[in-house]
């Protein structure tokens, strides 16, 4: 005969049971798959939430970001604090150096930032502007190549940083890519936010944009995420035609009008993607 649960009370807490393959409601749940390592998605995950300027995270913080548990977040933490990558003073926690290591081991051998960085450096000098490369992920940009002329944002960018994809010009041109139900699947993983007065949020009007990306072969973003910031960006197709990666330019609306981006910096622009494009291998 089976026992009753006990009643649920307000401001009463029942402890979940055991679940080695995860609870269905977990973010990282894969079901019965015995070849997925839970722990490991957990710790990598609670890494992920450290996305941010000098970003401090409690225990609390973190299973908030991640959707985890505090018990679970807490030995993520314990765990990646034992082995240096993260560090705390008994309340918070912080990254340290050595969580480098990760990203540096794709940064050091993947063809794609290898090749990108001397290219953008070019196209900087030949402009006298930021340029980079990124990739999609997940809802949003990562950088994973840059050159930087100047500092025009007010937020430091570099290798690895992450921007939502809707509201740049190099996440237009990455959606855009992708076949058009994909894209809409890809732009239903971001909040869309309002950055600036000119964010545009209104996931027709967004569609509208990314559909003039496809036939014109290039995005812009006219301060949509930072006021003062103009980018301009295409696709960078490997050596078979699929895109594999987006460049951009960008310039201070300041001193670069939108007609000047897109005469002077758009040319130049198509002639380095088609560059890096000309030097990656097929995707296997």
């Amino acid at each position: 005969m089976h026992s009753k649960a006990p009643p649920k009370t307000p401001g009463t807490f029942i402890a979940p049971r055991a679940n080695p393959a995860g609870d269905p409601n977990e973010p990282l749940y894969r079901g019965g798959d015995p070849d997925f390592m839970t722990s490991l998605a957990r710790g990598l995950h609670v890494i992920r939430a450290f996305s941010g300027v000098d970003r401090r995270l409690t225990i609390a913080d973190a299973s908030r970001a991640t959707g985890l548990t505090r018990a679970v977040v807490r030995r993520c933490l314990y765990t990646l604090k034992e082995l240096g990558y993260v560090a705390t003073d008994g309340r918070t926690y912080s990254l340290q150096p050595k969580v480098l290591n990760l990203g540096y081991a794709y940064v050091s051998t993947a063809a794609l930032p290898i090749a990108a960085q001397p290219v953008l450096e070019d196209l900087s000098e030949q402009l006298g502007e930021v340029t980079s490369v990124a990739v999609l992920d997940d809802g949003a940009v990562v950088y994973v190549a840059r050159a930087a002329a100047r500092r025009i944002m007010a937020v430091t960018l570099g290798v690895g940083s992450r921007l939502p994809a809707y509201c740049t010009a190099l996440g237009r041109v990455l959606l855009a890519s992708l076949p058009a139900q994909q894209a809409t699947q890809e732009l239903a993983r971001s909040e869309l936010q309002t950055h600036t007065r000119f964010t545009v949020t209104s996931r027709r009007r967004i569609e509208e944009i990314l559909a003039q990306a496809r036939r014109e072969g290039f995005a812009l973003n006219d301060q949509e995420l930072e006021i003062g910031l103009r980018a301009v960006a295409v696709p960078v197709r490997n050596i078979v035609g699929a895109t594999v990666a987006a460049m951009n330019v960008s310039a201070q609306a300041s001193r670069v009008s939108r007609r000047e981006l897109l005469e002077k910096g758009l040319p130049a622009l198509r002639a380095a993607a088609e560059r890096l494009g000309s030097q990656l291998p097929p995707s296997r």
